[in-house]
């Protein structure tokens, strides 16, 4: 074989292969594809394997298959309430319809800005509708999806299907926060207030109910004291009255005898009295010795005869 047809037949094969890959594409499993003639659509292939095209002719526009995640960037939404908070979504979707995306936003990059647009505004929507405490609690799931049937329908036209949306977090502004921190602590300290003034308040029941309790006992017991005593006034009198009746002389003279060691208990005791006086008449009679002698005898031998009885 000559070198010309050598030349000839490698220059085909060369031909044949750019003919051959020109024609030829894959579309992988996480891949779906458009076939584009002269920059319009012809062809939308959603199933991965080997597929051709018209060669110089058309061109092919990949577009993923596969879950696609959003994260818009922060929204301060003002609640139905009046409380304003900042609000971070994030959104899971995947090209639904290729066609329609390619021909409304073209690129994954202008469906991204698409839909943080139509998040925000239908979280905007909705959240407007809610209050904070709806918003804040663990259970708002009702909220949530709304905002998703909200952005899944405007989604729709763009050729996009909304999978999730969520809320990451939902936080008062620095200032609101500062200014609830605030709220918080003058209703705590009010309640604090209010709770001491209550402790205190039973307290001085309490003491006071102790105070009425103390003056009641001590008065009882003054009253029982005073007729203790009164009894105790009357047995004394009643057994001087009986010793006086018994022996009124020797109970005479024993009154004498307690007046005497009252009147000189003090070694330094002066009495000027004349002699004559009853006070010593004790003192000049014998026979009031003898008498108390006798008496003191015998109240000797009584307390002697008590004495051995006991034991």
């Amino acid at each position: 074989m000559s070198q010309t047809k050598v030349f000839v037949a490698a220059i085909v094969v060369i031909l044949l292969g750019v003919v051959v890959s020109a024609t030829l594409f894959t579309v992988h499993q996480t891949q779906q594809a458009i076939v584009m003639q002269f920059g319009n659509p012809k062809r939308v292939i959603t199933e991965p394997g080997l597929w051709y095209k018209i060669p110089f002719i058309q061109n092919v526009q990949y577009y993923e298959k596969r879950v696609l995640n959003l994260d818009p960037q922060s929204e301060s939404v003002i609640l139905t309430d009046q409380k304003r908070v900042v609000v971070d979504t994030f959104a899971r979707y995947r090209i639904a319809d290729p066609l329609r995306f390619f021909q409304t936003v073209r690129t994954e990059s202008g469906a991204r800005q698409t839909l943080s647009s139509i998040i925000n505004a239908s979280t905007r929507g909705v959240l407007g509708n809610a209050t904070l405490a709806s918003v804040l609690s663990a259970d708002r799931t009702p909220i949530l999806q709304q905002i998703r049937e909200q952005v899944n329908t405007e989604a729709d036209k763009f050729g996009i299907a909304i999978l999730d949306v969520r809320l990451v977090r939902a936080d008062l502004p620095e200032q609101t926060v500062q200014s609830v921190y605030d709220r918080m602590k003058s209703e705590r300290e009010r309640e604090a207030a209010e709770f001491r003034a209550q402790g205190k308040e039973l307290a001085q029941r309490i003491t006071s109910a102790a105070d009425r309790e103390a003056t009641v006992i001590i008065a009882e017991a003054t009253r029982e004291s005073e007729i203790l005593r009164g009894q105790g006034e009357g047995a004394r009198t009643r057994i001087l009255n009986d010793a006086y009746g018994r022996d009124a002389e020797f109970f005479n003279f024993y009154r004498s005898m307690q007046a005497y060691e009252a009147t000189f208990a003090n070694d330094n005791s002066y009495l000027v009295l004349s002699p004559d006086s009853e006070f010593f008449d004790f003192f000049n009679s014998v026979d009031a010795g003898d008498t108390v002698r006798r008496d003191a005898n015998a109240a000797r031998r009584e307390a002697e005869a008590a004495r051995r009885s006991g034991n």
